[in-house]
């Protein structure tokens, strides 16, 4: 299993230039030398190796990078753009599958070199912003399941609601009330309707909480009592989840 590395300033350019060519009509290969050369990557202090793999869910990528990090003594791994650059590029196939035509969409720079110093731009880093997220919940990371139950390459509906704002994402019971909501816990995938944009859905429970946000102190509301303050539109996801709401 090769070391983790970090991308110099040379090797993200070098990425970018990648990047920018797949919005072209002549997209490159994956520069995936930058990754040990250095002249485009520099050592980690520490030594952590990651293996080539297909997680499958940004729950699965974040529980596996958590732990080789935890094993290897890195901390405050959240901060490193150098690092999650790398390990982007490392685990491109996955984060950027060939689509239609073998074309790949990259999207936004910002899902390749997290932004450390804008949480609601760093949230969409397709590895750092789940592995946060992940982190912030390490003691039951079960009840961000909400914001990590997807494919890394599809963050979706409700991560793009919830996750850009910090409060919300390091707040227990929000976190837990979000999973109660709109996960299954039959088959830990979201309920019908979860990713819609109406009555009940996680856009609408965005705005909800930050209306509460104004009355109350959020951090000292329990699970069940968000629950049972949420409006009657959210009763069709909360019966699924045995818990009832109320007006």
């Amino acid at each position: 299993m090769p070391l983790v590395r970090r991308l110099n300033q040379a090797g993200i350019t070098r990425l970018i230039e990648f990047l920018d060519s797949l919005n072209t009509t002549s997209p490159q290969g994956v520069p995936s030398g930058i990754l040990a050369d250095a002249a485009t990557s520099d050592p980690v202090e520490l030594a952590i190796e990651v293996e080539t793999r297909t997680f499958g869910s940004r729950f699965a990528a974040a529980q596996y990078l958590s732990d080789r990090f935890v094993a290897g003594g890195l901390e405050n791994a959240e901060l490193d753009v150098g690092l999650w650059t790398w390990l982007a590029l490392f685990y491109f196939e996955e984060l950027c599958p060939s689509g239609t035509g073998g074309r790949r969409k990259p999207g936004e720079r910002a899902r390749w070199i997290p932004d450390v110093h804008n949480f609601q731009r760093y949230y969409r880093h397709l590895l750092a912003g789940p592995f946060r997220i992940y982190r912030a919940h390490r003691d039951e990371p079960s009840r961000a399941l909400a914001l990590l139950w997807g494919p890394l390459d599809k963050p979706g509906e409700i991560v793009e609601q919830l996750a850009s704002r910090q409060e919300l994402v390091t707040n227990r019971d929000i976190m837990e009330c979000a999973t109660r909501l709109y996960i299954d816990p039959a088959n830990n995938r979201p309920k019908r309707g979860a990713g819609g944009k109406g009555a009940g859905s996680p856009r609408r429970l965005a705005d909800v909480l930050n209306q509460f946000d104004v009355t109350w102190d959020l951090y000292s509301v329990t699970t069940d009592g968000l629950m049972a303050l949420l409006p009657r539109e959210f009763d069709r996801f909360a019966r699924e989840s045995g818990a009832a709401a109320s007006a």
